[in-house]
């Protein structure tokens, strides 16, 4: 017989999981408080030992099975973190573990989870897929299937974690919480209006995956969409049981685009030194977002975790320095003589510019034949930086122009603002 999730379910699991997870830390940022308005806090699951929050859950439901399933094994499916945490700690209770993953999971996350001792397969290229492959595992093969949020054990090793930031920091009032399936911010709602039914959980969703909002405004969830950056939040059916202890108890949730979560992203690692995937940085967005509706509250974001491609994150850190102004296009064009790219890295240099990139253009648009037009990368201040480096150019008579970093995407160019 399943448990309920409760309060008392909740506090059973802490006392089960100490001293075999970390208790991570949950800090004041004072950074991020005076740039937004909020005393902000940050629960920092990205220092798990698999960087993400779902051991709690994972770990909560392997120590619930019987001697019997321990000896035939778990399948589950996931898209990383929930792997992780399943095969971490199978591993330690010597329990065979399968994890079926849908083919576009980032490589680090499958190659952790492998290293972690588990049989990985791939299927389909969602969540739903994977999860019809491990389902039909389970019953052919007699495992037993570990959900990743919608199991009361994995939602009760969830919760655990809103007892540990009302410990380290009683004096939040709200709570950020990524939503994907909803085990996470469900166990959490128990557990911390149990204990301070006064406290807002307010659920943070990416906007090309809105279906925890839309289940709990009573509609069918959205069409699948393209794939996004926070991938450990691109859940297409909700959880029953997470939803039906969400209802009641989650005040509102927000949606966060793309760009927000690259944002939010840099921001982490600039500000606060760590490193998050893009879930993880999901509830620093949405503050981001709507500074208004946070302004003077004391906030708790959870970090959720921390596996994120290195490769994207170069990406995700260089088009943030792009749209910030600090990494910027030039098009110069210049005649084809001796010293003309001389002459234009040198007004560069002499404006404070670092030239990082340089490629010549003599064959396509409107150029005439003895002339050049230079694609110029540099570094800069900032956009005013930017625009003075600009200024400098035209006044020495070398027509240049900015390519703006998004629209620079769609081939099109404008002059700088």
């Amino acid at each position: 017989m399943k448990p309920i999730v409760t309060p008392a379910a909740i506090a059973a699991a802490a006392r089960a999981l100490k001293g075999a997870l970390v208790e991570t830390p949950c800090l004041y940022s004072h950074t991020l408080s005076q740039a937004t308005g909020a005393q902000i806090w940050v629960k920092f699951e990205n220092l798990q030992f698999t960087a993400s929050f779902k051991e709690r859950g994972a770990l909560n439901r392997l120590l619930a099975l019987s001697p019997d399933e321990r000896k035939r094994g778990v399948v589950a499916m996931s898209a990383g973190n929930h792997a992780q945490g399943v095969a971490r700690h199978a591993g330690r209770l010597g329990v065979p573990a399968t994890i079926v993953m849908p083919k576009g999971t980032p490589f680090v996350k499958v190659a952790h989870t492998e290293a972690l001792g588990a049989r990985v397969l791939f299927e389909g290229e969602s969540l739903a897929q994977a999860a019809a492959k491990a389902r039909a595992l389970a019953a052919s093969d007699g495992l037993v299937f570990i959900h990743p949020y919608d199991d009361p054990w994995v939602i009760a090793g969830q919760g655990t974690l809103a007892l540990e930031m009302l410990d380290q920091a009683p004096e939040l009032d709200t709570l950020l919480v990524p939503v994907g399936g909803g085990g996470l911010i469900a166990g959490m709602a128990v557990a911390a209006k149990a204990r301070r039914p006064d406290i807002r959980l307010i659920g943070v969703e990416a906007a090309l995956y809105p279906n925890f909002q839309r289940a709990l405004a009573g509609l069918a969830p959205a069409a699948e969409r393209q794939s996004t950056i926070a991938e450990g939040i691109a859940v297409a059916e909700i959880g029953a049981l997470p939803l039906a202890l969400a209802k009641e108890r989650v005040e509102a949730m927000i949606l966060v685009d793309e760009a927000q979560i690259e944002r939010a992203i840099g921001m982490l690692l600039e500000i606060e030194k760590t490193v998050a995937e893009g879930a993880g940085a999901a509830p620093l967005a949405a503050l981001l977002a709507e500074p208004d509706r946070f302004r003077g509250r004391k906030v708790g974001l959870v970090l959720s975790g921390g596996n994120i491609d290195s490769r994207l994150l170069a990406s995700v850190l260089m088009r943030g320095l792009a749209r910030d102004g600090r990494l910027t296009r030039l098009a110069i064009d210049i005649g084809d003589v001796p010293g003309a790219l001389a002459r234009a890295a040198g007004l560069i240099g002499q404006a404070g510019g670092n030239i990082v990139e340089v490629a010549h253009q003599r064959l396509f648009g409107d150029i005439a034949a003895k002339a050049v037009e230079l694609d110029v990368t540099v570094e800069t201040q900032d956009r005013a930086h930017a625009q003075a480096i600009l200024a400098a150019l035209v006044e020495a008579g070398l027509p240049a122009r900015l390519i703006d970093p998004v629209a620079a995407n769609s081939g099109t160019r404008t002059n700088l603002p």
